[in-house]
């Protein structure tokens, strides 16, 4: 039980890698506030895990992210751990392409969701005088990702933000870091390699073999990957650890 009495906020968690660390944080003993854009799928959620608290919220609208503390910290009685991990895959298409409108939302869930959360977050971290942020970046934040502009930008942003908000909380107990996921198996990779497949006209099961292939262990990433770590950096193991970028990807070679 390394978690035991944490008081966790798990964003979009009610599928996939989300829900998988909200489970895994669970059972490692902490308390955990869910929250998810999707009102269908957070209500199966919390059906499924009556461990589980949550409301629905779009952590990209200021309004709705204070409204997410307000019951979460009600729920929980204070806040130990963030998990910073909602975001979309945005748009595929080459820069030239990409409507104002599509870069601005991908933006705004990724990097100001991220932004919205931790801001509202740090107050309580601090007053602890201990905790962890973890925020979702990707692969595509190490590599360029040829049509997937906005998210790669998003994705890099990330990862300045973490290193920044590690060296400002420090001193404060406070640890910050970043896991960047490879491909992931699940709902949103098999979306975006339909995608990738239309614009290059090419089989999806050729992109997916394609995308498969530039990793050195040839591998798709699970969930549980992922929420592994995210347990692992939050526990007292993990207590050293900060300002880190930890790539969990079977080693991607390019992208």
């Amino acid at each position: 039980m390394t978690h035991l009495g944490q008081r966790t906020l798990v964003t979009a968690a009610a599928t996939g890698i989300g829900r998988r660390t909200a489970e895994s944080l669970l059972a490692a003993g902490a308390s955990v506030f869910i929250c998810d854009v999707d009102r269908g799928a957070l209500a199966v959620a919390l059906k499924q895990q009556p461990g589980f608290a949550g409301v629905a919220a779009d952590v990209s609208d200021e309004g709705q992210v204070q409204l997410l503390f307000d019951h979460a910290l009600a729920h929980l009685g204070g806040l130990d751990i963030l998990v910073n991990n909602a975001g979309i895959a945005g748009p595929t298409a080459n820069l030239e392409d990409i409507a104002l409108t599509d870069w601005r939302h991908c933006l705004a869930v990724n990097l100001d969701g991220a932004f919205l959360c931790a801001r509202a977050a740090i107050p309580h971290l601090k007053r602890n005088q201990a905790g962890s942020i973890v925020n979702m970046s990707s692969n595509a934040g190490l590599f360029g990702f040829p049509r997937r502009s906005p998210y790669a930008a998003a994705k890099w942003a990330i990862r300045g933000l973490t290193r920044t908000l590690a060296q400002e909380l420090g001193p404060s107990g406070i640890r910050v870091n970043c896991i960047c996921p490879g491909a992931v198996e699940g709902d949103r990779i098999d979306r975006v390699i339909a995608a990738e497949a239309i614009k290059t006209n090419r089989s999806a099961d050729e992109i997916r073999a394609r995308t498969v292939a530039r990793s050195s262990l040839r591998t798709f990433v699970k969930p549980d990957d992922i929420a592994e770590m995210i347990v692992f950096l939050t526990s007292p193991a993990g207590a050293r650890i900060s300002g880190q970028e930890i790539a969990i990807d079977g080693h991607t070679e390019t992208l």
